[in-house]
């Protein structure tokens, strides 16, 4: 079955990640796709705040608990020190105790797989969309109640109402302040295929969030358009980094002119560096995939016997506090209307982006293949 080849691959990919770390490159969420830090999808979430700890892909164990309530059981593939603040924070409103196993989004998937009817999980908590759609084609999540569906937009979530998007995270082009402004840039990430972009484009390849990239360009222009754009990047020379922050960081100091990466890493940089930071977010133009949207996000196990506790738990995490707390303290897109986010953030409504099941995006096994085959891995 696809799913279970992708789940596969996922943890290949993670074992490939830490091979290259070993060998004195470290790639920033394992190679995966978000905030501040996730553990990754085989691809793990790569924000620098989730990449110091999505490194940590042996599964953690973590408890706390409040009050007497039924113990509910999250496996979550986002870091604990990116959510663990607002699962303590539902902790202390709900009276509820709740068990938390850390560990990589795609070995936390696989494991579910592996135990089946014997899982102790009531919640699966995924740092992409991609990984969930691969454990909703086995048949693994139950149908969520409207109340915790409908605070967020539809595209945001599983289109049979098999899982909820929590937190989102925009595809950017970050460029150098000095070099360029946003009017100098192209309309569409197709684009830097130009031979004027050659030796001025910084990526890391191994990173989710760009192979998600990938997947949903496989979608949008067809294996042939995909592998095209991937030939016409790396005929440019492009410089490869080991993840988003470096990248991030290389286009500020001009090392390159543009990065790919995703938007959350430039407020990261603004929080601790100031507005003299050397690097501003570029959303590419009309509905392009190179501005496409990946949540985070999670599901109920069919095998749950807390059914009514986990859909309290994600009716929390669509609420506004907790909403409120992924946009202040991770930088990333609340899904939810009503919440403030920093006045240099574009508006989730302003950005156009492709119209995508985010759940078709799971297919990683043939993205890394094509990437493998263009030599881009």
């Amino acid at each position: 079955m696809r799913s279970i080849k992708l789940l596969m691959a996922m943890a290949m990919l993670v074992a490939l990640a830490a091979f290259t770390a070993a060998c004195g490159g470290t790639e920033e969420g394992g190679g995966g796709n978000g905030g501040r830090g996730d553990g990754g999808n085989g691809a793990s979430e790569e924000s620098a705040m989730e990449e110091s700890m999505a490194e940590e892909s042996g599964m953690e164990e973590e408890a706390a608990s409040s009050g007497e309530a039924e113990s509910l059981t999250v496996y979550s593939g986002r870091s604990a020190e990116l959510i663990g603040p607002v699962i303590d924070q539902f902790i202390e409103e709900s009276g509820m105790e709740v068990q938390v196993r850390y560990g990589d989004t795609a070995e936390l998937a696989a494991t579910i797989l592996e135990e089946g009817e014997n899982s102790p999980a009531d919640i699966y908590f995924a740092q992409d969309a991609g990984a969930l759609g691969a454990v909703a084609q086995e048949d693994l999540l139950t149908e969520l109640p409207e109340e915790v569906l409908s605070p967020v937009e539809d595209r945001f979530n599983s289109p049979d109402g098999e899982w909820v998007g929590i937190s989102g995270r925009a595809r950017v082009v970050s460029y150098n302040t000095e070099a360029l402004t946003e009017e100098e840039l192209p309309d569409s990430i197709l684009d830097f295929t130009d031979p004027e972009w050659e030796g001025r484009i910084g990526w890391a390849p191994t990173n989710g969030s760009l192979q998600a990239f990938v997947t949903a360009l496989r979608i949008t222009e067809g294996e042939d358009g995909a592998r095209e754009w991937l030939e016409g990047i790396q005929a440019n020379n492009p410089t490869v980094y080991e993840d988003n922050t470096t990248t991030l960081e290389a286009t500020a100091a001009g090392e390159v002119d543009v990065g790919f990466v995703n938007h959350y890493y430039l407020f990261r940089a603004l929080d601790e560096q100031g507005e003299g930071f050397g690097a501003r977010n570029y959303y590419p133009r009309d509905g392009d995939v190179g501005a496409l949207i990946n949540v985070a996000g999670a599901g109920i196990l069919q095998t749950s016997d807390n059914v009514e506790e986990a859909e309290q738990f994600l009716g929390y995490m669509v609420g506004e506090d907790a909403q409120q707390y992924f946009a202040d303290e991770t930088f990333e897109y609340p899904l939810v209307e009503g919440v403030e986010t920093s006045d240099e953030l574009v508006p989730l409504s302003e950005i156009e982006t492709p119209e995508i099941d985010l759940s078709n995006l799971d297919d990683l096994e043939g993205t890394l293949e094509l990437m493998e085959e263009t030599g881009v891995l």
